[in-house]
């Protein structure tokens, strides 16, 4: 089942987020500005448009591979989260993380959006032990890496 997202142009020369190819799970998002980010620097880069996401769903801001490998460019947040109900204009944190300035253009594909669906949860506080598993409170790295 296919679903609708709502999409709007906050001005006429804003671009439509698009998928650039059949199955891909991100749409690219352009900028609707042009700014320089310095190396270490972060900057809100606006988009131009808004959205109406379906019910039950959220839309993932993600890195661009290209951008990441070619320039060490990414999303600081990543993934940023737009909420259902969020109807503001959307805006990508990118930071720079290379030894020189990058220069964002005007529709410029700057990330990707991801729909994904949302599962909310009723919580239930517990005074008694969560149960057992093999992992158990192993993590950062406990695991190893080879």
């Amino acid at each position: 089942m296919t679903e609708i997202l709502k999409v709007k142009k906050l001005y006429s020369d804003a671009k439509l987020p698009f998928y650039a190819h059949q199955g891909d799970a991100g749409m690219d998002i352009y900028s609707r500005e042009e700014t320089t980010i310095a190396p270490g620097e972060t900057k809100l880069v606006k988009t131009g448009i808004s959205i109406e996401l379906p019910q039950l769903t959220e839309a993932q801001i993600r890195p661009r591979s290209g951008l990441a490998l070619k320039h060490s460019i990414t999303v600081l947040n990543t993934p940023g989260t737009i909420d259902e109900g969020y109807r503001g204009e959307i805006g990508v944190i990118l930071i720079n993380h290379g030894n020189k300035d990058f220069q964002v253009e005007k529709d410029m594909r700057i990330a990707q959006m991801v729909i994904k669906p949302v599962i909310q949860v009723e919580l239930q506080e517990v005074t008694d032990s969560l149960s057992n598993t093999e992992r158990g409170q192993g993590g950062f790295g406990s695991s190893g890496t080879k």
